[in-house]
């Protein structure tokens, strides 16, 4: 699964890093599934980006573009001609990116953020509280929705806030996955909540690797758990040959990767 389009090799979340994960010609492996992050701009077009503000990042001075501010504050002709990582690649459209992927290659949509400051980070939420997540996540998801209906990829959503999972489940035959983070509990529930086809766990959740925090995740088989709902369990962010061996080893289902070269061809 190319993680923003393979973003170790590519200008991420790109319609040049669509192209060159899914061509058929070039080193490393051909992606099965293309993961992308997408957020509303200012006039509530759904671009594919993955941070909040246009520059900076982790609290870093990196710029990821060439033009600073909020997305959702910022105009959409603004944003889409925002050069990515110095190169002549810009922050495209949604659709514009799909255009760009063959329909046998699945599409990863993960829902990073409708515009607002005021989210419930990966955590199961319940009455009030999913409620209230729920009517801010709405329009965005709507309108995320509607684009991809347009298009016949194989497509699963993916987020790490509950309501936005609620909201897709409410408005399409689509697929999801919460992504995981804290709490394996909070995880599963909400896969059990949506009938999640999969789970988006860290690395260090894979126990039986070297990777696995047991400080944090205790005895916790989450493969296992997994494997007992019949749910798939994409593991994030792959990033060597090692790592991705160990994983396997440990019987997870897909590689959510920044580079084509993990596996053999």
């Amino acid at each position: 699964m190319a993680h923003r389009g393979f973003a170790g090799e590519n200008p991420e979340n790109t319609r040049a890093a669509a192209q060159a994960a899914t061509r058929t010609d070039g080193p490393g492996r051909r992606a099965d599934m293309i993961e992308l992050d997408v957020v509303p701009t200012a006039d509530s077009d759904v671009v594919v980006f993955h941070d909040d503000n246009l520059a900076g990042r982790d609290g870093t001075g990196m710029g990821l573009t060439d033009t600073s501010g909020l997305v959702w504050e910022t105009s959409t002709e603004m944003v889409t001609s925002a050069t990515v990582l110095r190169t002549e690649e810009t922050v495209p459209k949604l659709g514009d990116v799909l255009e760009s992927i063959p329909n046998d290659v699945a599409v990863n949509i993960e829902l990073k953020n409708p515009g607002s400051t005021a989210l419930r980070f990966g955590e199961k939420l319940t009455g009030n509280a999913l409620e209230t997540q729920q009517v801010i996540w709405r329009p965005f998801v709507t309108r995320v929705v509607d684009i991809v209906e347009r298009y016949d990829h194989e497509v699963l959503f993916s987020s790490f806030y509950e309501a936005a999972l609620a909201v897709v489940s409410e408005q399409s035959m689509a697929s999801v996955a919460p992504i995981l983070w804290e709490s394996i509990d909070d995880g599963l529930a909400i896969a059990e909540a949506y009938d999640a086809d999969a789970i988006h766990p860290p690395v260090a959740m894979i126990r039986g690797t070297p990777f696995f925090d047991d400080s944090r995740f205790g005895d916790t088989d989450l493969v296992r758990r997994a494997r007992n709902n019949d749910r798939a369990v994409n593991v994030w962010t792959v990033e060597s040959w090692y790592q991705a061996d160990r994983l396997i080893e440990a019987g997870v289902d897909g590689l959510i990767a920044d580079y084509s070269t993990l596996l053999p061809e």
